[in-house]
C-alpha cells in the first residue's frame, strides 16, 4: 500500500531532485527502521518530520492612531485664500482702467497658479483634502476670468467657460470635494448665460425671449448634477441639481407666458427633491424642494392671474399636495 513516503519519494524522483536508486536506498532505510520499532515497542515510532510548533499567539496590535487634520492649518489655508482672492478682486477694481492688458492678464494667471499650485501641493502630500478642494475651486473660477481677460470679446467668454469648466471637472475627478461641486455648478450658471446671450440669441433678438433658453439650459444643469451625485457627493449634487431647476424656473417667469413651464419646472424638481427626501432622509433635500416651492408658486400664479386670490387658491392646493405626500409617505414607513 503506497504511503506517504512513496508519493513525496516519487515526486522527488519526477522533479529531477533525487536519482531512482537514491530513493530506493531512502525506502529501504525507513522500512528496516519500522522493522526495528516493531521488533522493540519500547523503542519511539520514526516520524518522517517533527510536528510543526504551534504557533505563537499572536500579539494585539496597537490600533492605528486616528490622524486628524490641523484645525489651525485649515482655518489658515481658508483665509489665506479669500485674502489672495479678495487681493485679486480690489486690485483689479481699483485699477482696471489703468491696467493694461498684460498687467490684467499677469494678475489673474498669478492668482490662479497659486491657489491652483497650492491645491495641488496639498491633494498630492495628501492632507487637507477639504482645503485643498476649496482651493482647487477658487483657483479654476480665476483661471476661467484670467482667460477671458486674456482673449477678450465673445470668445473670451465662451472660451473662459470652458477653460475654468475643464479644471472643475478634473478637480472633481481627482478631490471629489463638494466644494468643487459648488464651483462647477456656479461655472455651467455663468456658461448657460454666456452661451444663450453670446452664441444661441440673435442680434437683435429680445431679453424676453431668450429666458426661455436659458431655462432650458438650467434644465441641463440639472441634469448634469443629478449625474454627479450618482458618483460624488450625492447631498450636495442633488441640492445643487435642485437649484439649478430653481434659477430654470425664474428664467422662466421672465420668459414671455413661460409662466406654466415656471410652475412645471418648479414642481417637478422640488417633487424630486421630496422623493430623495423620503427616501435618504437628508434634510437639505426638503429645505431646498420647499423654497422653491414657496418662491416659485405664489410669484407664478400671481402672473397667471393677477389677482391675490388666484395665488391663495395656489398655494392651498400646494398645501394639499405636500400634505398628501407626507401622509402617503409616513403610512409607507409606519409598518418598519
Amino acid at each position: 500500500m503506497p504511503s506517504r513516503l512513496d508519493d513525496e519519494l516519487k515526486r522527488l524522483v519526477s522533479a529531477g531532485v533525487l536519482r531512482q536508486y537514491q530513493a530506493d536506498s531512502i525506502r529501504d532505510a525507513a522500512d528496516a527502521e519500522i522493522d526495528a520499532a516493531l521488533a522493540d515497542p519500547g523503542r519511539p515510532h520514526p516520524q518522517a518530520s517533527p510536528p510543526p510548533p504551534a504557533p505563537e499567539p499572536a500579539k494585539p496590535k496597537q490600533p492605528p492612531v486616528a490622524t486628524h487634520s490641523n484645525a489651525l492649518v485649515e482655518v489658515l489655508g481658508y483665509i489665506g485664500g479669500a485674502l489672495l482672492l479678495g487681493a485679486v478682486a480690489l486690485l483689479t477694481l481699483a485699477n482696471w482702467g489703468e491696467m493694461g492688458r498684460a498687467e490684467r492678464v499677469t494678475t489673474g494667471t498669478t492668482a490662479a497658479v497659486i491657489l491652483l499650485g497650492a491645491a495641488i501641493v496639498l491633494a498630492l502630500l495628501g492632507r487637507n483634502t477639504q482645503l485643498s478642494s476649496a482651493l482647487a475651486s477658487l483657483g479654476c473660477c480665476v483661471a476661467g476670468f484670467a482667460t477671458y481677460v486674456a482673449i477678450e470679446g465673445e470668445t473670451g467668454r465662451v472660451v473662459g467657460v470652458a477653460v475654468a469648466l475643464a479644471l472643475a471637472g478634473a478637480g472633481v475627478w481627482w478631490l471629489a470635494g463638494s466644494s468643487l461641486l459648488v464651483a462647477t455648478f456656479g461655472i455651467l450658471a455663468v456658461g448657460v448665460l454666456v452661451i444663450t446671450a453670446d452664441v444661441l440669441t440673435p442680434d437683435h433678438g429680445s431679453a424676453a425671449n431668450s429666458a426661455g433658453i436659458a431655462g432650458t439650459g438650467f434644465i441641463l444643469v440639472a441634469f448634469a448634477l443629478a449625474m454627479l451625485g450618482l458618483v460624488r457627493d450625492q447631498v450636495t449634487a442633488w441640492s445643487l441639481a435642485g437649484a439649478a431647476m430653481f434659477s430654470s424656473s425664474i428664467c422662466w417667469l421672465v420668459q414671455e407666458r413661460g409662466e406654466v413651464m415656471a410652475l412645471a419646472v418648479g414642481t417637478a424638481g422640488p417633487a424630486a427633491l421630496l422623493v430623495a427626501y423620503g427616501r435618504k432622509r437628508h434634510s437639505a433635500y426638503a429645505v431646498v424642494g420647499c423654497a422653491i416651492l414657496l418662491v416659485i408658486w405664489p410669484t407664478a400664479l400671481y402672473q397667471l392671474t393677477d389677482n391675490l386670490a388666484g395665488v391663495a387658491i395656489g398655494l392651498v392646493v400646494a398645501s394639499a399636495v405636500l400634505l398628501f405626500a407626507v401622509l402617503t409617505l409616513s403610512r409607507r414607513r409606519s409598518p418598519e
